[in-house]
C-alpha cells in the first residue's frame, strides 16, 4: 500500500472543489473534485465527451468554469488566462504541441515568454544560448543536425514533444498537463514520452496524463480518475487496481453507464 501511504502523505499541489462549466444549456463538467498531490502522476481517463480536455483547459485558464473553487499550492486562486496559470506554475502540452513548425526551435520555445531588455527589446542571443541548455540538458538531444535554429517542421513527432516537455521543466513548472502526448507517436517515441512522465517525480513535478491507451497511462501514472459526462464515477490508487481491472472497469462504464465500486 505504498501509493496509499504516499496519496495520505504528500502535499497537495492542487485541488478543485465543486466544479461546473456549461456551454449553454449543455452541462460539461458536473460537481468535480479533483487534487493532486506534489509528485504525483495521475491519469484522467474517460470516453471522448467524457469532459477532460475541457476540465483541463479549467485548470489551464482556457475556460472559466461557472462555479466552484480551485486551490493551487494552498492558496484559492481564479485562473483567468493561459499566461496567468503558467507563471502560477502550471504548463500544458496538448497532442496538437502547440508548436509554430515554421519558425525556429529558440523562438518556439520563448514564445510569449521571451527574454528582453529593460527597454524591452529581444534578447536573441541570449535566447539562443538558453534554448541550447534545453535541447541538450533538459530534452537531451544530442544529434547536431538539430540545432536551436532548427525549424519544428522538421522534427520528429517525438522530438517535437521533447521540445514541449523541456519548455515545461525550463520555466520550472510545478503541473504539467499531458493532452494525448503520445497521439501518433511511434512506439520508440511513445516509451521516450512515458520515460519523461514517469521521471517527473524524480523532480519532485506534478502531471496530468490523458491518453486513451491504458497501457500507457498505466505505465506511467500513480492514480487514476475516470470522467464519464462530465463526472468523477471512479478513483483508483494504482496499488489497488491491475492493467487489466482498470480495462475491465471501462468496458464496464461503456456497456452499463456505471461503474461498480467496492465497499
Amino acid at each position: 500500500m505504498a501509493g496509499l501511504y504516499f496519496f495520505y502523505m504528500a502535499e497537495e499541489l492542487l485541488r478543485l472543489e465543486n466544479i461546473y462549466k456549461n456551454f449553454g444549456n449543455v452541462k460539461v463538467l458536473k460537481d468535480v473534485n479533483l487534487n493532486i498531490k506534489k509528485g504525483e502522476v495521475v491519469a484522467l481517463i474517460g470516453d471522448n465527451g467524457a469532459g477532460k480536455s475541457t476540465l483541463i483547459k479549467v485548470i489551464t485558464g482556457v475556460h472559466r468554469p461557472n462555479s466552484g473553487k480551485v486551490f493551487f499550492k494552498n492558496e484559492e486562486v481564479n485562473i483567468k488566462s493561459v499566461s496567468q496559470s503558467r507563471k502560477m506554475g502550471i504548463e500544458a502540452v496538448y497532442q496538437e504541441r502547440a508548436l509554430c513548425d515554421q519558425q525556429e526551435l529558440y523562438r518556439n520555445i520563448f514564445a510569449g515568454r521571451e527574454i528582453t531588455n529593460s527597454l524591452g527589446f529581444l534578447k536573441i542571443k541570449q535566447q539562443r544560448k538558453e534554448a541550447e541548455k534545453i535541447l541538450r540538458d533538459y530534452i537531451g538531444f544530442t544529434s547536431k543536425a538539430i540545432t536551436v535554429d532548427s525549424t519544428v517542421m522538421g522534427l520528429s513527432g517525438g522530438e517535437k514533444q521533447g521540445v514541449a516537455f523541456g519548455r515545461s521543466l525550463y520555466f520550472n513548472s510545478d503541473l504539467i498537463v499531458l493532452d494525448e502526448p503520445t497521439m501518433g507517436l511511434s512506439i520508440q517515441e511513445t516509451e521516450k514520452v512515458l520515460n519523461f512522465v514517469r521521471g517527473l517525480k524524480n523532480e519532485n513535478k506534478s502531471a496530468i496524463f490523458i491518453d486513451h491507451n491504458i497501457i500507457h497511462v498505466y505505465g506511467a501514472a500513480d492514480r487514476f480518475v475516470i470522467l464519464d459526462r462530465g463526472e468523477v464515477v471512479g478513483e483508483f490508487m494504482k496499488d489497488e487496481i491491475t492493467r487489466e481491472e482498470l480495462v475491465q472497469k471501462m468496458i464496464e462504464l461503456h456497456e452499463s453507464g456505471k461503474i461498480e465500486v467496492e465497499a
